[in-house]
């Protein structure tokens, strides 16, 4: 689980709660932020907004995108360089043929892919089409969930301005009574304060995070061709492992074991 979304999430909520805690009425405070009509004009506004805009399947796979925000990154960039440069040890030792065995142990499909096709003797050019057709098709899914995150988070703010109007419009029916003014106007905020809660509590956060988890994903994938390619070609180990460790930052190399390599 990622503890840095569920802290961000949470304090960001406990902060708007203490900061209206912390008014001249206190706890009472929060009950002028709770207005039904408001919030159902705000977020049943924006999220049918975005319903009209995409398919049902497409709608529901955008709404569980969240939960890509809450799990660790299954993939380490670093593990997956060690599990590469073992694999290429494997191969110059024992032949291309050998990978077979090794695919069977490992979780990551995209690898096992990759592996598979180099043992059924195809093409380099023909691995490398492959692997980055499937990567260009996985990039364009991410972005679809990111999409649905940023379109969420500029119709939030969108129909809070929409409820706003509605209640001014609303507000200026009844001017006879002076007194309702200052309630009216508060109420007609609201939609405004949820559209921006909604977009900046929720909908920025996610669509950063899941596009920070697209960029290490993608380039672990990339690592893979490269890898794969290189072991296909048949080159050393050693320099495999420093092809590939070029991907990284030059704090992030020395994590990755300096005997990896394996015999020249």
């Amino acid at each position: 689980m990622d503890i840095a979304t569920i802290i961000g999430l949470g304090l960001c909520f406990v902060f708007m709660i203490l900061s209206i805690a912390l008014g001249q009425d206190g706890l009472a405070g929060i009950t002028y932020f709770l207005d039904p009509p408001s919030a159902m004009i705000t977020f049943g506004g924006a999220f049918m907004s975005i319903l009209a805009g995409y398919q049902i399947p497409d709608f529901v796979n955008g709404l569980k995108s969240f939960s890509n925000v809450l799990k660790q990154p299954a993939s380490n960039t670093g593990s997956i360089i060690q599990k590469i440069i073992e694999l290429s040890n494997v191969a110059r030792k024992e032949g291309l043929l050998s990978l077979e065995e090794a695919a069977g142990e490992l979780d990551d499909a995209f690898l096992q892919k990759g592996i598979m096709l180099i043992v059924d003797g195809t093409d380099p050019e023909l691995v490398r089409g492959i692997m980055e057709t499937e990567l260009v098709n996985i990039e364009g899914r991410h972005k679809g969930n990111i999409g649905f995150w940023d379109n969420l988070g500029a119709m939030g703010p969108a129909w809070g301005m929409i409820g706003t109007l509605l209640g001014l419009v609303m507000m200026l029916y009844h001017m006879d009574d002076v007194s309702a003014l200052g309630p009216n106007m508060a109420v007609a905020l609201i939609t405004t304060f949820y559209g921006s809660v909604l977009a900046n509590w929720v909908c920025t956060p996610v669509s950063t995070k899941l596009k920070a988890i697209n960029d290490v994903e993608m380039q672990v994938k990339e690592i893979v061709i490269e890898g794969l390619l290189s072991i296909q070609a048949g080159e050393n180990p050693r320099v495999i492992e420093e092809k590939l460790k070029s991907f990284l930052a030059p704090s992030a190399r020395t994590e990755i074991g300096s005997d990896a390599g394996g015999d020249e």
